[in-house]
């Protein structure tokens, strides 16, 4: 039997303590195969910001246990994690988290200077990664000079520098008008299927996960069959943790993205 390239067994996730308590996550599991398009969709607040964040190991669960490969991602410490998911998973958000003055072939090459890649190699496979996404004759330009729609194509060359197994992608046309999401999701599945990357998206769109091969759905931080009927509301008030904790992510790769006015040249 094919080992998934993620699993989720039993993840929880807690924010505060006694009465502030906020449970973002309460007990949640599943599999990814290798090579699906798989969609984890809830409204906001659901907890499914919270799961993607645990799943591309930004953030550790409360308990719970996640497999990368069959094999326990909390084996992984410090410069290993950053190794496998900076080697692993390329990331798409909604916020394109590009640095503006820096130019397009800078920002999509960063995922490499991270790994300690040479510079002629960095350019190489830069310029190979916009070429796939049709933007070659930007790599000069500067990422605030680009329409959103090239923005966000700019952060999928990004996230395919890599060539990575698996994409995470965060409402990826969030923030662009219907036609330019329709393209920017075309070339996502594209990828999925000609190229075999694990795509996940996370959304509240039904339209889009749609799309996907296969879709679980998230409330009050539990799986839950969309065929049954939705409960009364939680009078749990819900903290701002929940929140918060897709802002890490999020502040995790604008952290990455500011070390773009470091020297390059696209030359």
């Amino acid at each position: 039997m094919t080992v998934p390239v993620l699993e989720a067994r039993d993840l929880r996730k807690s924010y505060g303590r006694g009465a502030t308590r906020f449970d973002a996550l309460k007990g949640v599991s599943f599999e990814v195969r290798a090579g699906e398009s798989l969609a984890i969709v809830g409204k906001s607040g659901s907890g499914k910001s919270t799961l993607m964040h645990l799943l591309a190991l930004l953030d550790q669960p409360t308990s719970g246990e996640i497999l990368l490969n069959g094999q326990p991602a909390e084996q992984l410490r410090g410069g290993e994690l950053n190794r496998t998911r900076n080697r692993t998973f390329g990331f798409v958000f909604q916020q394109f988290f590009l640095t503006a003055n820096a130019t397009v072939l800078e920002n999509v090459i960063l995922p490499l200077k991270i790994a300690g890649v040479g510079r002629a190699e960095r350019k190489r496979r830069g310029l190979a990664a916009l070429a796939q996404l049709g933007l070659e004759d930007k790599a000069r330009n500067k990422a605030a000079d680009l329409s959103g729609g090239q923005k966000q194509r700019v952060v999928i060359a990004r996230a395919l520098v890599n060539a990575p197994q698996l994409i995470f992608a965060d409402e990826p046309t969030g923030n662009l008008d219907s036609a330019t999401g329709a393209v920017v999701e075309d070339i996502l599945f594209g990828l999925n299927r000609e190229q075999g990357i694990t795509l996940i998206v996370v959304t509240h769109d039904e339209e889009l996960a749609a799309r996907c091969d296969r879709r679980i759905f998230v409330r009050d931080g539990l799986l839950f069959d969309p065929e049954q009927p939705e409960p009364e509301a939680s009078a749990q008030p819900e903290a701002s943790a929940a929140g918060a904790a897709g802002a890490a992510g999020a502040a995790g790769a604008a952290a990455e993205a500011g070390d773009a006015d470091d020297e390059e040249v696209a030359a």
